[in-house]
């Protein structure tokens, strides 16, 4: 009888640990009823250069930028459970309860219950993950002149653009010594918004700690400093920068993903015009939370479609490819890479050769990705200690051009995000021919430039040759649209860099009005055709594959 008793004191006691036992969970709402605010009245929930930005790129503010309904909040916290963060963008909140809090929220008429999702156990969670995501390997010292050079960010800087007036938010894992150590005095004092700054981890301002990889991605993206007897340089040097933690290093779980939604909310409310996150998700320690390769099609991870909204609202979203090349059962990258409105970075050496960690695609539904590479082996960097290092993977190929696309927003701040994305895609290096090893090749300040004003010229049809056929492979004719035309041009192919590669003399007589060239020995890209008719140029971009 006694043991009876024993054992059903345990499982009372057991019964009751569960019962208190606090998880974290996302919570939905079926409307915004009753939120006080409306979309003709944006000031009053975002700030003057957020909705500036929605204006300049023709964007509608809509009911998913309205806040949360203030009473469904205060109601769920009546229940016993504890609200974390809010998401307006899908109307929901981010809970640690009890399960008997739980099915007190769920059983609320505004709270969509089939759609709440265990997201962490046991508050943030404690499990030490078997591998820490982010690997440093700190080498010799590599100065950042050939980083920068390949992304012509050498050439953005001479001409004056470092990121001035821009702002850029980093998700990470923290930015430990970034407060402290002397490379980062001068951004940490002037270029960082302490005030928006948030880790959601901890939820606290409190975003010097847990892990320099947001450190060195940082020091990749905005800091000028002397280190020693070295000169360090970013792409973005002259940025003001928002810092979010949202990865919580020991532990693994869609919380993380969250955490980035209410990052990207925070960073787009405060005006910020791009977003470098050189994160992935695929897997998490608790596999009922994994996701498959299939869900790799920019609609389905939690962060991936909180990234397709971000862009929506015109932000520009960098982020690494992923460094899952040389694993067998992933080859693909992971989100929110795999958004089509994400800029997606792979790694490549100072030879121009993918490095075989780097993530390839397509992504799951046939798209081209990554879409971009950029240097992300023996990047120069500077670690929490304050010293020089080299370092590998896609987390700094991403920040590396994220700096190209800071200096092209500062030069271009009437173009769309979209508008933008493209002239970096298009001017590529391999823009003729991607594939889903490299995607469009390797961008570069010059090429963007070059593609940009080109393309912004009058519409070919009101030029007055014929360019064809175009994309090219060997040759190419260059004809009248008018029979009359006779004059002697001179005609110019200039590559993506700006360089002469061939200068022509041409004449055109009736009736053989047409010129030929052979450029069957160039390697493919985007190239600029510039033809001088008496005394006036036209131009025209060529394609060859």
């Amino acid at each position: 009888m006694g043991r009876i008793r024993f054992v059903l004191f345990l499982l009372l006691i057991s019964a009751g640990i569960s019962e208190a036992q606090v998880n974290r969970y996302m919570i939905f709402f079926a409307d915004k009823t009753g939120n006080g605010h409306t979309v003709d009245h944006p000031e009053t929930f975002l700030n003057e250069r957020s909705v500036q930005r929605r204006i300049n790129q023709d964007i509608d503010v809509i009911a998913e930028d309205l806040p949360v309904t203030a009473s469904y909040i205060q109601q769920v916290r009546a229940t016993g459970a504890t609200v974390l963060y809010k998401t307006k963008w899908m109307n929901g909140a981010l809970i640690e309860c009890t399960n008997a809090q739980l099915a007190a929220v769920n059983g609320l008429t505004f709270v969509k219950a089939a759609d709440t999702e265990l997201v962490a156990p046991g508050g943030s969670g404690s499990k030490q993950r078997k591998s820490i995501k982010f690997g440093f390997s700190s080498t010799a010292d590599d100065m950042t002149q050939g980083q920068l050079a390949m992304l012509g960010i050498d050439e953005m800087h001479a001409d004056g653009y470092h990121g001035e007036g821009v702002i850029v938010a980093i998700m990470d894992g923290g930015f430990s010594g970034v407060n402290t150590q002397a490379p980062f005095h001068e951004i940490f004092n002037n270029r960082i918004d302490q005030n928006v700054s948030w880790n959601f981890v901890t939820n606290t301002s409190n975003v010097y700690q847990a892990s320099s990889h947001g450190t060195q991605v940082l020091s990749v993206l905005g800091v000028q400093a002397t280190v020693g007897a070295d000169e360090f340089s970013a792409g973005a040097y002259k940025a003001t920068f928002q810092l979010y933690v949202t990865e919580n290093i020991p532990t693994e779980y869609r919380i993380e993903e969250y955490n980035w939604l209410f990052a990207a909310e925070r960073a787009d409310s405060a005006g910020v015009d791009v977003i470098n996150t050189s994160l992935g998700y695929n897997t998490f320690d608790d596999s009922s939370m994994d996701y498959e390769k299939s869900d790799m099609d920019g609609a389905t991870a939690v962060i991936t479609r909180a990234a397709v909204i971000a862009a929506s609202k015109g932000i520009f979203l960098v982020n690494s490819a992923g460094n899952s090349g040389t694993d067998p059962s992933w080859q693909i990258i992971t989100a929110p890479a795999d958004a089509e409105d994400v800029l997606s970075v792979g790694n490549i050496n100072l030879q121009g050769q993918r490095n075989p960690n780097s993530s390839i695609g397509p992504s799951a539904d046939g798209r081209i990705k990554p879409d971009v590479v950029a240097l992300g082996t023996g990047v120069t960097v500077i670690g929490s200690n304050g010293a020089i290092a080299s370092n590998n993977g896609t987390s700094f190929s991403s920040p590396l051009t994220a700096g190209l696309v800071v200096g092209l927003r500062q030069r271009y701040p009437d173009l769309t995000r979209a508008e933008l994305m493209e002239a970096i895609r298009m001017s590529a290096s391999q823009a003729a021919s991607p594939d889903n090893q490299l995607g469009y090749g390797i961008p570069h300040y010059r090429a963007v430039v070059n593609y940009l004003e080109v393309t912004s010229v009058e519409p070919e049809e009101n030029h007055s040759l014929v360019i064809y056929p175009n994309p090219v492979q060997d040759t190419f004719t260059i004809a009248p649209r008018k029979p009359s035309l006779v004059q002697l041009n001179q005609v110019a192919i200039v590559n993506a860099h700006g360089q002469v590669v061939a200068n022509n003399h041409m004449e055109y007589n009736w009736p053989d009005n047409s010129y030929s060239l052979n450029i069957g020995n160039f390697l493919p890209g985007v190239y600029f055709l510039t033809v001088r008719i008496g005394s006036r140029y036209e131009t025209y971009k060529l394609i060859k594959i």
